[in-house]
């Protein structure tokens, strides 16, 4: 028996499957919220690695405050040009001096931007499309051991806070899902006139899903209108037929439905994300650690993306609550829905939740007490392992949005 407080109950409510309506969104890489996402957790990545590899260790730092103000740009077929260029500040603490070294954190902050927009967002171009500062101040110097050198050392909790975790899938959270992934991934390689600012909104009503997708184009590849309205037609047959593969209900598809074709007014960018053009962004205000949003699921309001891995719970508890989760439904027949909750308490270890709390829908001919042992031998694992959770964050091994 773990002396861990694991609770197990009924859900209060039904599982996602069966309610009337649900609502799932993804903001792609390009979008705004999301630059800032991943841009704060390139640096968190690149700074903890380099803490390692100079003083043995992970310091205090946090950049989860990265801000992104919106550019202008002037868009036209065959190619149009950045105005102003969109600038992004990167924000928050990290320890600069540490037993007599100097650990040039900006440094390595600007590199790790420069790498992450280099790799993932190629159109646009560094200094010139989007310029990035950095502010860090200083760790404060009571939180600069929080990893300990001794590997069985456990962290204690930085706050009092709480993570969420959530599987499996719906069929239309998959379809949003994929949906992004694929058409940045597979349909862009050979498409080039798609940018990277994807987001697409789900909406199931009873068995008929609606999937609208916001597609930012590159004028560049953009010869004509023509050529414009057969790239969406094109974008909305390739979201189609992914829908196919998780689901049998009816699925229509929706393709920049803000466009006014006959007027002229279309979705046409210069770098292929609305960050040049007006819209800003900040760490947290997109996907959460799953990458969806998901209002017909319980979240947490915590920005995953940023946030040191040694200890932060915001990041930790959302990270190993999806873990867990995903799991529990791999190894334990029977569950249609489940939802972890992790509670922090400050100071406490990392692997002594105040609370973990698993709530499960289960198939009719299955009772609660017949998987309850299964689920807390999960979590009392997963839990026990926590510190596998800020290894693989450094190691980029989990996503954070």
């Amino acid at each position: 028996m773990s002396e861990r407080n694991i609770r197990v109950e009924p859900i209060d409510r039904r599982a996602v499957e069966d309610q009337e309506v649900e609502i799932v969104e993804r903001k792609g890489i390009g979008h705004p919220d999301s630059i800032c996402d991943g841009i704060a957790e390139s640096v968190a990545g690149a700074l903890a690695r380099e803490y390692l590899e100079r003083v043995g260790k992970v310091l205090h730092f946090n950049t989860d405050e990265t801000q992104l103000v919106a550019g202008e740009a002037a868009p036209a077929f065959g190619g149009g040009e950045v105005v102003d260029p969109i600038y992004l500040l990167i924000v928050g603490r990290a320890t600069k001096h540490y037993e007599g070294q100097t650990i040039p954190t900006e440094r390595i902050a600007l590199s790790a931007a420069r790498e992450y927009l280099e790799s993932e967002l190629p159109q646009l171009v560094f200094g010139e499309d989007i310029v990035v500062d950095v502010k860090l101040g200083e760790g404060s110097g009571d939180l600069q051991d929080v990893f300990g050198e001794d590997e069985v050392h456990v962290p204690m909790a930085n706050d009092t806070s709480f993570g969420v975790g959530h599987a499996p899938l719906s069929e239309t959270e998959q379809i949003v899902y994929n949906a992004e992934r694929r058409l940045n991934e597979e349909f862009a390689a050979e498409n080039p006139a798609l940018g990277t600012d994807v987001k697409i909104m789900g909406k199931r009503e009873g068995d008929e899903i609606d999937v609208t997708v916001a597609a930012a184009m590159v004028d560049a590849h953009i010869d004509d209108i023509d050529d414009y309205v057969t790239t969406v037609e094109d974008v909305r047959d390739f979201v189609a037929d992914v829908a196919t593969e998780y689901t049998d209900r009816d699925v229509s598809v929706y393709v920049n439905t803000a466009d006014d074709v006959e007027s002229g007014s279309i979705y046409l960018t210069v770098t292929g994300t609305s960050a040049e053009q007006g819209d800003d962004g900040s760490v947290g205000r997109g996907n959460r650690a799953n990458g969806l949003i998901t209002p017909n699921r319980s979240m947490s309001m915590e920005a995953t993306s940023g946030k040191n891995p040694v200890n932060h719970i915001g990041k930790i508890y959302n990270l190993l609550s999806t873990d867990i989760a995903e799991n529990v439904v791999s190894n334990v027949n029977g569950i249609r829905d489940l939802r972890v909750r992790l509670l922090s308490q400050i100071g406490r270890p990392i692997d002594q939740p105040h609370v973990a709390d698993v709530h499960v829908v289960l198939e009719d001919d299955v009772a609660l007490e017949d998987v309850r042992g299964d689920i807390e031998a999960i979590v009392d694992d997963g839990l026990g392992n926590v510190t596998d959770i800020t290894k693989r964050v450094i190691d980029g091994e989990l996503e954070t949005f």
